[in-house]
């Protein structure tokens, strides 16, 4: 078979097929009356075998290796094509990204790409300083990919940097989607970060979602969702928050939510007949009903004002000088209103 046939039938072109020739991997084993080129069967397999093996991304070197050394053994060779092939796309997947956040930011000219390149660098920055600096500065005229941010925040160790990149989350007002995401990640430093990013963020979206997380498998997720929601004035995060005054988890935040959403006097109420529930409770420990006491000293309303009157009287003495003091400003406070 000629060259050209050989081309046609083989998709490698007569000019590669003299290459291959040049560098010994495959020789025509004959030549017509006329002088050209004959290739055979075993001639016409082989080239298919050197395509093979260039098409796994061997070089043409490593493939004359493997078809000309008998005692070539593949294994060694096949584990670095593996190696540099996720090398390969790894790199090349980074560069996506790249390309699709410069595209998200909608850049208008090249000075604007190449600031957008520059904040994307300093955000990958080894230097916590630079981390920072490249946070605080996307909310300027050229703005960060909000995906960037949001990787950003949910890989973020240093909890300075983590406060800048909370902040231009949610001045971005975006990223809402990917955090979710995050909440249901496997590692819980990940769903900690994303639960914190989402309570900076004040829309009805992310209040939403905050109540949502309030029945969060993980225990750091739903306090942080509770305190969030309690201070927008969802009543839901009640019982949450309860449990965390309890369980002497942030309880001092979780105090301040309660007694936020103790405004409405319904919700107090509720709050005080929660706190006086747990307080019934014979199993919890004296650390808990003091913090439960306190807690109940900032709900106004008769349910909280009764349970203090009893506590006032409690076996455990901080308690009972707790429920005291109270009583006597809240006495205070009705004596000084007007008639």
């Amino acid at each position: 078979m000629l060259i050209g046939e050989v081309a046609r039938r083989s998709g490698v072109s007569a000019r590669m097929l003299r290459h291959y020739e040049r560098l010994g991997l495959v020789r025509p084993t004959g030549r017509t009356t006329g002088g050209y080129r004959e290739y055979s069967g075993e001639d016409i397999r082989r080239i298919f075998h050197i395509e093979s093996l260039r098409s796994l991304g061997l070089s043409l070197r490593e493939v004359g290796r493997a078809l000309e050394d008998p005692g070539f053994t593949p294994a060694k060779l096949v584990d670095d094509l593996v190696l540099r092939t996720r090398e390969r796309i790894a790199s090349e997947t980074e560069l996506l990204t790249r390309l699709t956040r410069i595209d998200a930011a909608q850049p208008a000219d090249w000075e604007e790409v190449l600031q957008t390149v520059a904040l994307l660098h300093a955000l990958g920055s080894d230097n916590a300083g630079k981390r920072q600096s490249a946070a605080l500065s996307s909310a300027a005229e050229v703005p960060m990919p909000v995906e960037a941010l949001v990787e950003a925040a949910l890989s973020e160790a240093d909890p300075n940097v983590a406060g800048a990149l909370r902040w231009a989350l949610a001045r971005s007002g975006g990223g809402l989607e990917l955090l979710a995401e995050g909440l249901g990640s496997p590692r819980a430093e990940v769903r900690e970060r994303a639960v914190r990013a989402v309570a900076e963020m004040t829309d009805g979206a992310a209040t939403a979602l905050l109540r949502d997380a309030l029945a969060h498998s993980d225990p750091v997720v739903r306090g942080h969702a509770a305190v969030a929601s309690g201070t927008r004035g969802v009543a839901e995060a009640v019982p949450a928050l309860v449990d965390m005054v309890v369980e002497a988890t942030n309880d001092v935040d979780a105090a301040d939510a309660l007694s936020a959403l103790a405004r409405d006097p319904g919700t107090a109420e509720r709050i005080a007949a929660g706190l006086v529930d747990r307080l019934a409770d014979g199993t919890i420990d004296v650390p808990a009903r003091r913090r439960l006491t306190q807690a109940l000293a900032d709900i106004p309303g008769p349910t909280a004002s009764r349970a203090l009157a009893e506590l006032a009287h409690d076996t455990d003495r901080a308690v009972a000088l707790t429920a005291t003091y109270v009583l006597r400003l809240r006495d205070t406070r009705r004596t000084d209103l007007p008639d």
